[in-house]
């Protein structure tokens, strides 16, 4: 039953992995209507209402911290929302999540007590997907993308409070409206005027392919694997940016964008796996010190 548990869990986390980038080359297809940042807040006010619907929050399931900390994930959610949309506006899909992908690796590195190769393998994995030696990479773009990641960063720290204090959905219940909210402030005064039905048609199943249902698939997954198994996972998931923006989006990468994606990429499952080796020695520790 474990090893069927776990292979339902490596599933899941493909299956997300695979619709997050489906949806966002989906999203793409909308920047000339709508632009980059009405694409996320379509988005992100469909999933809202479709959340409120589905998990109907109960105050009686948070405590004060809780709370705030699902709030916090709210507008961590949106600022990557945002953000990754204006980078793919700007770059290729592949490296907009490569770069976006730096903010999940630098919690990983700081997990895992400071080991310096492996950002040095990402440093050289970005170095060779913008390559600035040539002059014609998108700066703002790339601004984007960090600025997502540090956003990304902020939403797996603030995942593990939520996820680790609430029960059930009930923190994405709150997230993803609270995420529809900022993301409203930001976008919705120049993207509400242009709606027209169909786009809302559109929106609410962009929002089943990206977050809801992908979201709701991690959970699954994360209830079937240890967080070194599914981090290494999620370490994959540039390789499968650039597929599909190979694939979809006809962003066909060169030789060195290709070895920088799969830089960043080692980077990711070196750097979870030290995390697991630092957490198997600290609890090594532990039993001798009791």
């Amino acid at each position: 039953m474990r090893t069927r548990d776990r292979q339902t869990g490596v599933a899941f986390a493909v299956l997300s992995m695979t619709m997050v980038q489906l949806g966002l080359a989906a999203s793409v297809g909308l920047f000339d209507r709508v632009g980059p940042e009405g694409a996320a807040w379509l988005r992100l006010a469909c999933a809202g209402l479709i959340v409120l619907v589905l998990f109907r929050p109960r105050p009686s399931s948070f405590d004060r911290k809780s709370f705030l900390a699902a709030v916090g994930l709210g507008i961590a959610t949106a600022g990557v929302t945002l953000l990754f949309m204006a980078a793919a506006a700007r770059l290729p899909l592949g490296t907009a999540s490569a770069l976006e992908f730096l903010g999940p690796l630098t919690v990983a590195v700081l997990r895992s007590r400071g080991r310096l190769i492996w950002p040095g393998l990402a440093f050289v994995g970005v170095m060779l997907l913008t390559q600035p030696w040539h002059g014609s990479v998108d700066g703002l773009g790339v601004l984007f993308a960090l600025g997502a990641a540090a956003c990304w960063a902020a939403y797996i720290v603030l995942t593990q409070h939520v996820g680790g204090n609430v029960t059930g959905l009930q923190g994405m219940g709150v997230s993803l409206p609270v995420a529809a909210v900022v993301a409203t402030a930001v976008a919705g005064p120049s993207t509400i005027p242009v709606m027209t039905w169909q786009l809302v048609a559109i929106g609410f199943g962009l929002a089943l392919l990206l977050p809801v249902i992908p979201f709701s698939l991690e959970y699954l997954a994360l209830r079937r694997l240890d967080a070194g198994v599914f981090g290494t996972l999620m370490s994959l998931e540039p390789a499968l940016a650039l597929l599909v923006g190979w694939i979809f989006l006809s962003q066909a990468p060169g030789l060195l964008q290709v070895v920088g994606i799969a830089s960043v990429v080692a980077a990711g499952v070196g750097a979870e796996r030290s995390v697991k080796q630092t957490d198997r020695l600290s609890a090594d520790v532990d039993r001798v010190s009791v």
